[in-house]
């Protein structure tokens, strides 16, 4: 018979579930973010205001500014969104396979999220626009010290270590640049399918797998 749960493992899985609050907190911020590129997309990044921004959404300017420190940073959900993703796929890497050989199996799965046209906007905008460009290296920053973490425990050493940091933003670095090749690339085709993008993702892995170069 089956037994009934513990009410350690009851506050276990509370805990691991985010509440209900902060399911709320995270759908609004994701409702600011696509308002928010919609409006650059349209009247540019200089030309939308965060008031614009918190009225799109149907907010106060108050209550964007406690999300958001700028109006620039709205979108910083969405920037965020591969990475999380990537690092969730991580936790599944199997003890006895390469990361590229995983990634590989992975991508060639199918296993990757739709990227919306919006965010391919969103990501070449970074290339010509400052603000946005700080941004998109925020998340990627904000991603290391996940990713070093990750590598560690696979390889039971520090993610404080040089050679584990340095593998962390290779990894990092690769990610960033296929994103970035794949949004230039098929600017003009919004519905490319993931098999491009997985391309573009391997190309750049293994790119980094080589090394440097000679």
């Amino acid at each position: 018979m089956r037994e009934a749960p513990t009410a350690g493992h009851a506050r276990t899985v509370q805990a691991a579930r985010p509440s209900l609050a902060e399911r709320r907190k995270e759908t609004l911020r994701f409702e600011i973010a696509a308002e928010a590129v919609r409006l650059f997309a349209v009247h540019g990044v200089t030309g939308t205001t965060g008031e614009q921004i918190a009225r799109a959404v149907g907010i106060s300017s108050r209550t964007l500014w406690r999300h958001f420190p700028t109006k620039e940073s709205c979108v910083l959900p969405l920037l965020s969104a591969g990475l999380d993703f990537a690092v969730a796929q991580l936790r599944d890497w199997p003890a006895d396979m390469s990361l590229l050989d995983f990634v590989t199996r992975s991508l060639r799965a199918g296993d990757l999220p739709a990227v919306a046209p919006a965010i391919l906007d969103l990501i070449r905008m970074t290339t010509t626009d400052p603000a946005l460009r700080a941004v998109w290296l925020q998340a990627h920053d904000d991603a290391l010290p996940v990713l070093a973490q990750l590598l560690a425990e696979r390889s039971g050493g520090s993610p404080d270590d040089l050679r584990t940091r340095v593998h962390a933003a290779t990894f990092n670095g690769a990610l960033r640049a296929a994103s970035e090749d794949f949004a230039r690339r098929y600017a003009e085709e919004p519905e490319a399918a993931g098999s491009e993008i997985a391309t573009c993702i391997l190309v750049a892995l293994r790119a980094a797998a080589e090394g440097l170069p000679y």
